[in-house]
């Protein structure tokens, strides 16, 4: 396959028909642009079983900083829709090897990092109650999103106490004082 049809397949995949493939081919603005909506396409799909291909596809653009924010942008997405932990360790497991094609280690390392991210909030919204330790092996990012998003005092006290900045801190304590919690 070459990278035209590559990117041709992922458009049509998606019903995305208002995106010339030259067009997105040549300007790497335009092809970023149509990634987002194909992946807004596919994590909407109840079938999760074109995901690898589909990152796969994503992950051969020669630009790597387009193609991994749109695969971190599905891991995003497809996070937030799962089950649970076990079934996002399950769908990311298979495409973690995909990861590999990217050349650059950080952009490898990002989406890792994301991965675990989302496991660590899916278990703390599944009950488990983190340690110090467990919330410093998770970026400021994800502290951030759960001092946000948790519904647990415990959680929100363990963020208030121990989150990576003040800001963390600040959201986790003010939630905490306003919410009705649920303990755990």
């Amino acid at each position: 396959m070459t990278w035209r049809s590559d990117v041709a397949e992922l458009l049509a995949g998606a019903g995305i028909v208002d995106v010339d493939v030259d067009d997105a081919l040549a300007d790497e603005h335009v092809r970023s642009a149509a990634y987002q909506r194909v992946v807004s396409v596919t994590a909407a799909s109840r079938s999760r079983d074109r995901d690898r291909v589909i990152v796969a596809t994503i992950l051969r653009d020669p630009h790597e900083m387009g193609s991994k924010t749109a695969v971190v942008a599905l891991v995003d997405r497809i996070a937030t829709q799962v089950s649970g932990p076990a079934a996002f360790r399950q769908w990311s497991a298979e495409l973690l090897p995909e990861i590999d094609r990217l050349t650059a280690e950080g952009h490898r390392d990002f989406i890792r990092r994301r991965v675990h991210d989302w496991l660590f909030y899916l278990s703390v919204e599944d009950g488990h109650v983190p340690t110090p330790v467990d919330l410093a092996k998770v970026t400021c990012w994800m502290q951030r999103v759960l001092a946000e998003h948790s519904t647990s005092a415990d959680v929100l006290a363990l963020l208030a106490g121990s989150g990576c900045s003040k800001r963390v801190r600040n959201i986790a304590k003010d939630r905490a004082g306003k919410r009705t919690l649920r303990t755990r």
